[in-house]
């Protein structure tokens, strides 16, 4: 986040945004699942096998799964069009949006909700530094720890005091969404 131009940071903060608005709608609409955030989805397929419970196991692991195949299309298509990989990236991000949207209104809810987690795992494919995500876009995690070790290195007076602010942005960007 911190080695990013300041018009691609802007760009990271907004799609963190994106990410937690797409959440926010998720686990409304599905009463507890999420589109991105995919620890608490592997925990609700968990907790659905070891009680029995096949119907939150099936739509946990049916939200992972999309994720997964997200993130495995969207890096294709970023290897496939490595000069213009994050224009290609996002615009598969966008129709996938816009195709869930699409069902959702159609009254197809379930494969809109399917469709968004396919989406949040694609926008990871964004922000990739040789092959690797360099910019996580949908959990937030990595992000609160490395701006923890920010900010205990500003406490050390190290150099790059304010190299902690950026993350609070990505965070804050996420909240907001």
């Amino acid at each position: 986040m911190t080695r990013y131009p300041a018009p691609l940071a802007a760009t990271a903060i907004a799609l963190a945004a994106l990410a937690g608005f797409v959440d926010a709608v998720a686990w409304i609409e599905l009463i507890g699942f999420f589109a991105s955030f995919m620890s608490g989805n592997s925990t609700r397929l968990a907790i659905g096998l070891a009680t029995g419970d096949t119907a939150a196991a099936r739509v946990a692991g049916g939200l992972v799964l999309m994720f997964l195949s997200g993130v495995i299309v969207a890096s294709v298509v970023g290897l496939r069009f490595a000069a213009r990989s994050k224009a290609a990236v996002m615009l598969l991000v966008t129709a996938a949006l816009a195709v869930a949207a699409l069902a959702g209104w159609g009254g197809w809810a379930m494969a809109g909700l399917l469709l968004l987690a396919f989406a949040m795992g694609a926008e990871n494919g964004v922000f990739q530094r040789d092959g690797e995500v360099s910019i996580g876009l949908t959990y937030m995690t990595g992000t609160l720890v490395k701006m923890g070790q920010r900010l205990a290195a500003a406490l050390m007076r190290a150099p790059g005091e304010q190299a902690w602010v950026p993350y609070l942005l990505l965070w804050l960007g996420f909240v907001a969404g």
